[in-house]
């Protein structure tokens, strides 16, 4: 009986046993991290784990725009630009400031820089370098989803004259963004960088202000003096009259004709007084 006792014992512990041993159901790998909605690649850079602060760090983190660009290994003369104008600073420290609405940046890449007639870049002053770097910034996070629900013209940091910054955005489907500056137009070919606060698109042109091609107002040649106006005036002799001519026009001064017939009659009438 304690044999039989003994043998059930053994069988229940062996059972327990190969129970717990079973591997659990696989749960598979987790799913990427997601890009922004409708986009059809993922970012170039995806966002770190540290690059939003959670609600138990209050402190914010740094997020470095030149240094997220550099990453993507394609945008070194925008991120040239961006340090040479010191743009890159404000731009960074706008992140970090309290309530503000984000940022969003159109990135031309090297190869969109390439396109742009020789010298272009250095025929600009510091200005307007500054100034066609916050052509390509808006002053809020839009993420690819809502690009339609900006209102056309597009506000950029550089302005909202709508003579010459004038930036419309059109969308199709909602992933396919394009935008016309009244001088380039331009296609969203891809995400950089998203989170929260921060998005940077790739696109395949330099945005360009629309008074870069227009032509150059021509001054109004400065009005000649009398001294100019005696000077541009060849007058000939003519052979018959003896009264002078304008060379221009051949037109005859009337007034010095009439005072040069006047005096050969008068000179004829006294010359015949003189003879009678």
């Amino acid at each position: 009986m304690m044999q039989h006792s003994l043998f059930l014992c053994a069988s229940l512990v062996l059972v327990i046993v190969t129970t717990s041993a079973q591997p659990s159901p696989a749960t598979g790998p987790q799913s990427p991290l997601a890009s922004p909605s409708g986009m059809n690649t993922v970012p170039l850079v995806p966002v770190s784990p540290n690059a939003a602060p959670s609600p138990a760090t209050p402190k914010a983190s740094t997020i470095d725009i030149a240094q997220i660009l550099s990453k993507a290994k394609r945008f070194s003369v925008l991120i040239r630009l961006l340090k040479t104008t010191q743009l890159i600073n404000q731009l960074n420290s706008q992140l970090l400031t309290s309530g503000s609405g984000g940022l969003t940046i159109l990135s031309p890449p090297d190869s969109a820089f390439s396109k742009l007639k020789g010298g272009f870049l250095n025929s600009l002053d510091d200005r307007q370098k500054v100034e066609l770097l916050q052509f390509h910034t808006l002053s809020s996070f839009i993420s690819i989803s809502n690009f339609d629900t900006l209102t056309n013209p597009v506000q950029t940091q550089a302005g909202d004259d709508p003579q010459r910054l004038q930036l419309n955005i059109t969308t199709y489907g909602g992933s396919h963004v394009s935008m016309s500056t009244g001088a380039v137009n331009a296609t969203i070919t891809g995400t950089v960088y998203a989170d929260n606060k921060l998005a940077i698109y790739e696109v395949d042109k330099v945005l360009l202000p629309l008074d870069v091609l227009l032509p150059k107002p021509n001054k109004a040649p400065a009005p000649k003096s009398s001294a100019d106006k005696s000077g541009d005036t060849n007058k000939n002799m003519d052979d018959d009259s003896g009264v002078p001519v304008e060379a221009s026009g051949g037109c005859m001064n009337f007034n010095s004709v009439l005072v040069k017939w006047m005096s050969f009659v008068v000179g004829v009438a006294f010359m015949g007084g003189a003879m009678i």
